[in-house]
């Protein structure tokens, strides 16, 4: 008996074993590597010389990294409750009998096929002044004044609100799926009863739908709170972390200092920073979740 299993762990050790191995050579050596770098005055040429724990101390007295950091907190804040209450509300609409059900569901979807590329382009398209989609709908509804334009990109608290909208728009699409298969697995008799006692939407909404989608709004949450904390190559496209660097978040930051500034080895330790705080993040949801689950 005991050699049996033995045999069959064998084999599945073997099965699995080309997945282990690129696995190895490809995400955890890197990130082995990529500590090895923290300690190194490193360039793009070769590794120059060993300075310790010198790239910490920087890092942690670096004023413009921190404010790189709270940037990207900035857009955590703005996009991660829209983008749940959006993609609820798209979900509830396409998942509505009728006949639009299949277009709702096209349309919703359909801007989260587009590269990051196209997306911020169209942004940038959107909300430029004088021949922007924005601008123009303002003047034909006369909200703004016919010689007046509003310069979205140049000032700070717009250049979020465009940039939150364009990332809302163009990733919803993704969430909205999500919460759609999960409403499709609430069986119809429930809601049957529910209106058979007198409930109406509103409390529908919030004693069965909202109950039934907790699990996949948790998980959908925790996603995008990394996925914002990631975010880097629209706001590059868009306003190049302007103005004036107010927009930055800490990836463009990192970027700008290996690849500009010649500097891998303090832009590891960033990296390793915005790991360290996406770490803490998930753990703190994963304990949360556990808690709610032990008092349920």
């Amino acid at each position: 008996m005991r050699m049996n299993k033995l045999r069959a762990d064998v084999q599945a050790l073997l099965y699995l074993l080309p997945f282990l191995v690129i696995y190895i050579l490809f995400t955890i050596w890197p990130m082995i590597k990529g500590v090895n770098m923290t300690f190194y005055k490193w360039t793009l040429i070769r590794k120059m010389k060993y300075v310790g724990w010198d790239n910490y101390s920087r890092m942690i007295h670096d004023n413009e990294m921190w404010s790189a950091i709270w940037h990207s907190v900035i857009f955590v804040v703005l996009t991660t409750p829209t983008m749940v209450i959006l993609a609820i509300a798209l979900a509830m609409i396409a998942n509505r009998k009728s006949r639009l059900q299949r277009l709702y569901r096209s349309v919703f979807f359909l801007p989260s096929v587009l590269s990051v590329a196209v997306a911020s382009f169209l942004g940038l398209f959107v909300f430029q002044p004088y021949t922007g989609l924005v601008n123009s709908v303002l003047h034909l509804v006369r909200l703004l004044p016919e010689n007046s334009e509003i310069f979205w990109l140049n000032e700070t608290n717009l250049s979020w609100i465009a940039i939150a909208l364009i990332t809302l728009w163009w990733t919803v699409g993704f969430n909205f799926i999500l919460y759609l298969s999960a409403m499709q697995d609430i069986p119809d008799e429930i809601y049957e009863a529910a209106r058979l006692d007198g409930a109406n939407d509103r409390q529908i909404f919030f004693r069965i739908t909202f109950p039934y989608l907790n699990p996949i709004t948790k998980t959908i949450t925790m996603l995008q709170i990394i996925a914002s904390f990631k975010v880097f190559m629209q706001i590059y496209i868009i306003t190049g972390g302007g103005p004036l660097d107010k927009t930055r978040p800490i990836i463009q930051l990192i970027y700008q200092t290996g690849f500009k500034k010649n500097d891998l080895g303090y832009a590891a330790t960033m990296s390793y920073m915005l790991f360290a705080i996406l770490l803490v993040l998930s753990i703190f949801q994963y304990w949360l979740n556990n808690r709610k689950g032990a008092n349920a």
